[in-house]
C-alpha cells in the first residue's frame, strides 16, 4: 500500500498518515457561507481536498473513505443579501428570502465546483439541519464550566482551555493584543467567542434554553462532525484563513467536550490565492467569481490545472499567462491520446501525490509520461488529478488565444526579411519550430498550425 505523508498544522510537521480505521477514513472540509457566488479563492480548498479525496479512495478503496463538506446556511451575510432583495421589492417574508438565497447559492456552488472537475462529497450537511446537536453541545459546555450565559448569549471561556492557541501557535495574550473582536460588556475575556446568540423575530431562529436565537459560526462544524463522524475523525481541511479563529475555536470546544485526543487528528490548510501577483480585491478590479472565469471562456480543466501547478501550502498566483500555458498543454495531450485508454496510475504520480499532495510534482511526472509516449499512463495520471484533456472544440479556442501573437511575429519576420535582418528572421523561423508552431509559406501568405508539441513558453520568448 502506498504510504501517504501529510503536513499536519497541529504538529507543524509532515507525518505518515495512519487513519483511525483504514476501513472508514473520514475527512471534513469547511465549505462556503452561501450568500453569493464562489470566488476563485474559494475554489482552491475544494480542488486541493478533491485531489486528496481521490488519492485516499485510490489507496483505501472507494467504499472506505467518507468526505464531508458543509454549507453554512445561517449567517449575517445571508441575512443582509436577503434584506437587500426585500428592500428591492422581492416577494415573500425575510425568512423565506433567506432560505431562497441559501438554496440558490448552494445550487450555484455545486454547479461551479462540478465545472472545475470536483467530485461531489459523500456528505454535504447544512448547518440548519443540525441545530439540535448545536444546542446539546452548547448545553454540555456550560455544564462542564467551559461556557457561560450572558444577556441571552452563550460564550466559550477561552481561559478554561489551557491548550487554546495551540493550533494556530498563538498565546491568549498575543491574541488580545492584536484582537479585532467586539469587546462586548458581557464577555469575561475579549477572546471569548459566541456559541449562541439572540435572533430577532423577523430573522431565522430556534427555541433554546437561552431564548429565541441562532448558533455562532464555530459551533456548527463541531456539532456536524460529531453527528457525522463521532468524536474522533482523521482529517480536517480548509483555507489558511480559517486556522484562526475558526479552526482554533472548533478544536477548543470539541476537545473540552470530549477530551484532548478528540476531533481531527490531522489538520491541513491551503495557502491563499493572488491574481497577477496582487491580493484579490474588488477595489483593484481583480476579484473574479468562478462563474465569471468560466463565462470568459476559461475551461474548468484549465482553471484546475493552473491551481494544481502550485503546491497547496504555497501562495498561488492566477495569471492569464498560466491559463494559456495550461490550455496549450491540455490541448497537446488531447491530440496525443488517440484511441488510448487509461491504464493503472503510474507509481511516480502516486508517489508525488502521497508526498503531501505534491500536485506540481505529479504534473511534472505527467510531462515525462507524455515525452516517453506512455499515453495510457498519462491518461490515468490525469484522471487521479481530476483533469481532462481538451477536446478539439476547446483546442480551437487555444489556437484563437495565441493567434494575435503568432500573426504579429509573422509580421515581424516579414519586416526582418525586408530589412535584410536575416538574424532576426532566422531566430523567428527556428523559434517557431522549437515552439511547435508549424509555418507554411503560400502565395497568399503564411499559414500556421499548432503541433502536438506546442510550447507556449517558447512562443512567448520570441516576443
Amino acid at each position: 500500500m502506498t504510504e501517504i505523508k501529510l503536513y499536519n498544522t497541529k504538529s507543524r510537521q509532515k507525518e505518515a498518515f495512519t487513519p483511525l480505521d483504514d476501513q472508514d477514513v473520514r475527512m471534513y472540509v469547511c465549505g462556503p457561507t452561501v450568500y453569493d457566488r464562489a470566488h476563485i479563492g474559494n475554489a482552491r480548498p475544494v480542488i486541493v481536498f478533491d485531489v486528496l479525496y481521490r488519492l485516499l479512495r485510490h489507496v483505501y478503496g472507494i467504499d472506505h473513505v467518507t468526505y464531508a463538506r458543509n454549507f453554512t446556511d445561517v449567517d449575517d451575510k445571508i441575512n443582509a443579501t436577503a434584506q437587500a432583495r426585500k428592500e428591492a421589492g422581492a416577494a415573500g417574508s425575510l425568512v423565506e428570502l433567506i432560505h431562497q438565497r441559501a438554496d440558490e447559492t448552494i445550487a450555484w456552488y455545486l454547479e461551479d465546483m462540478n465545472a472545475l472537475g470536483n467530485l461531489v462529497p459523500d456528505q454535504a450537511p447544512r448547518a440548519t439541519e443540525f441545530i439540535a446537536e448545536m444546542i446539546t453541545m452548547t448545553t454540555e459546555l456550560i455544564a462542564s464550566g467551559h461556557a457561560y450565559e450572558a444577556e441571552g448569549h452563550v460564550l466559550f471561556d477561552v481561559t478554561s482551555y489551557d491548550r487554546y492557541g495551540s493550533l494556530s501557535g498563538r498565546s491568549i495574550d498575543d491574541m488580545i493584543a492584536g484582537a479585532r473582536v467586539e469587546v462586548a460588556p458581557y464577555k469575561r475575556n475579549p477572546m471569548d467567542f459566541v456559541l449562541w446568540k439572540p435572533s430577532s423575530a423577523d430573522l431565522p431562529g430556534w427555541d433554546s434554553p437561552w431564548g429565541w436565537g441562532r448558533p455562532g459560526w464555530h459551533i456548527e462544524c463541531s456539532a456536524m462532525t460529531k453527528a457525522l463522524f463521532g468524536e474522533r475523525f482523521d482529517i480536517h481541511g480548509g483555507g489558511l484563513d480559517l486556522a484562526f479563529p475558526h479552526h482554533e475555536n472548533e478544536k477548543a470546544q470539541s476537545c473540552c467536550e470530549a477530551g484532548e485526543d478528540s476531533f481531527a487528528q490531522v489538520w491541513m490548510h491551503n495557502e491563499m490565492l493572488q491574481v497577477e501577483g496582487k491580493k484579490m480585491s474588488k477595489s483593484l478590479g481583480n476579484f473574479f467569481s468562478v462563474r465569471e472565469l468560466l463565462d470568459q471562456g476559461y475551461p474548468g480543466e484549465v482553471i484546475r490545472f493552473v491551481f494544481l501547478s502550485t503546491h497547496y501550502r504555497k501562495p498561488m498566483d492566477w495569471t492569464e499567462k498560466k491559463a494559456r500555458e495550461a490550455e496549450a498543454t491540455l490541448g497537446r495531450w488531447h491530440r496525443m491520446r488517440g484511441e488510448n485508454k487509461p491504464s493503472k496510475v503510474p507509481q511516480a504520480v502516486l508517489n508525488a501525490l502521497a508526498d503531501d499532495v505534491n500536485t506540481p510534482k505529479a504534473i511534472s511526472e505527467l510531462h515525462d509520461l507524455a515525452k516517453s509516449g506512455d499515453i495510457s499512463g498519462l491518461l490515468a495520471g490525469l484522471e487521479i488529478l481530476g483533469l481532462r484533456t481538451i477536446n478539439a472544440e476547446i483546442a480551437a479556442d487555444i489556437r484563437e488565444s495565441w493567434k494575435e501573437l503568432i500573426d504579429q511575429l509573422l509580421m515581424d519576420r516579414k519586416q526582418a526579411r525586408a530589412d535584410k535582418n536575416f538574424a532576426r528572421a532566422d531566430e523567428l523561423r527556428d523559434g517557431f519550430a522549437r515552439a511547435g508552431v508549424l509555418i507554411k509559406d503560400t502565395p497568399d501568405g503564411p499559414v500556421w498550425e499548432l503541433s502536438k508539441d506546442f510550447d507556449a513558453e517558447k512562443l512567448e520568448a520570441l516576443r
